[in-house]
């Protein structure tokens, strides 16, 4: 307990510390640490209301056997976990500890990552018409290396750098990336709509929309060809400004698709307002598709409705026939997913869509006819 005798020092802004005396066990530990009812209340300042929220990390060690900078690095974790698991109090995990180390050497890596050529790339994910089985595009999905770590899967490093100013530069990056090589594709004969994905951060920049109209014109490509993504969620994070970047852009000619819908806030209210072309039914509700549950019922009321509304659909991570099969039924324009093929590198997707045209491989074909990532069959 902090009491009249206890020395409590500054590490921080608004960190404080101290020590407590050695102790038989970490639940003895937790149960003596408490936060003074002084700073855990709602306080004021000059009449203005403040809701204070302190946590407390606690680090336990034995004297000579780390340094104090160590000491604090591993209060300052647990005073993270703590925050995350939304508790007062949090004792140092070393595999949390982990995870949080890699989090901080993946976003201090990633600036590097962005000026190298051999980290980052760009691969595709084909696009179908379900009706036709042509190709009617692709999205552009970002792949990372690391030097060190080797493979980084999107789902790591994509939220953590998102809630960075690097946000920017990573869709800076992906969006020159994709309209290059719609540049050549265009000179190889192929024309098809690429698809990348855009934070909310980005909507929030006054000058993102004249920043990509300046990149579209220094490629020479139409905008309509670069199609952007947003998660519900992002859209509604700051749902004024989103919208007014989106009016912007589409007045530019950019077009506009709602990424992983129904798994956001899922408010129907923003579907009318939302200057948006496509909707992309998120994945978890397309698996394990078949006319034998009632998921194909919700999923025929959500095609609905977004027919009604005037967007285009596309379900994704279609894996099966039947899955295919039912969303035929249901009227889904486009469908996308590892049924259809994998993301391909720009090589093997330019020969996949080359097969699909030439009818060698087509929608409902057998798997092992199917191009994997390599573009063999």
């Amino acid at each position: 307990m902090i009491g009249p005798a206890t020395k409590i020092y500054q590490i921080g802004t608004t960190h404080l510390g101290y020590l407590l005396p050695p102790m038989g066990n970490q639940e003895m530990m937790v149960a003596t640490v408490r936060i003074p009812t002084e700073i855990a209340t709602v306080s004021g300042f000059q009449g203005t209301p403040m809701v204070i929220r302190a946590v407390i990390g606690v680090a336990p060690f034995q004297l000579g056997e780390v340094t104090p900078q160590h000491v604090l690095r591993m209060a300052y974790s647990a005073l993270q976990d703590a925050r995350d698991a939304d508790t007062r109090v949090g004792v140092y995990s070393a595999s949390l500890d982990e995870a949080h180390r890699r989090r901080f050497q993946l976003l201090a890596d990633f600036p590097q990552a962005l000026a190298a050529d051999d980290q980052l790339t760009l691969v595709f994910q084909p696009r179908v018409d379900v009706r036709t089985g042509r190709c009617v595009g692709a999205e552009a999905l970002l792949r990372w290396h690391h030097p060190v770590l080797g493979a980084i899967s999107p789902g790591e490093f994509v939220p953590i750098v998102e809630q960075t100013a690097l946000a920017d530069d990573m869709t800076e990056w992906v969006a020159r990336t994709a309209l290059a090589q719609i540049v050549v594709w265009r000179a190889e004969g192929v024309e098809l709509a690429l698809s990348i994905n855009v934070s909310a951060s980005n909507l929030e920049r006054q000058d993102f929309t004249a920043h990509l109209v300046e990149l579209a014109k220094q490629y020479k490509v139409p905008p309509r060809l670069l199609e952007l993504e947003l998660t519900e969620s992002a859209i509604l994070r700051n749902r004024h400004s989103a919208i007014e970047r989106m009016n912007e852009l589409r007045a530019a000619g950019f077009v506009f698709a709602i990424d992983d819908f129904g798994t956001g806030y899922s408010s129907l209210s923003y579907l009318e307002k939302i200057p948006a072309s496509v909707v992309k039914i998120d994945r978890s509700f397309i698996q394990e598709l078949s006319s034998q549950n009632r998921r194909s019922t919700l999923v025929s009321a959500m095609i609905g409705l977004i027919h009604q509304l005037g967007y285009r659909v596309v379900a994704e991570g279609v894996e099966t026939q039947p899955a295919l099969d039912m969303l035929a039924e249901l009227s889904c324009d486009e469908v996308q997913g590892y049924f259809i093929a994998r993301p391909l590198d720009a090589a093997s997707f330019k020969c996949w869509v080359s097969r699909v045209e030439s009818g060698i491989v087509t929608l409902g074909s057998k798997p092992n006819q199917r191009l994997d990532s390599s573009g063999e069959t």
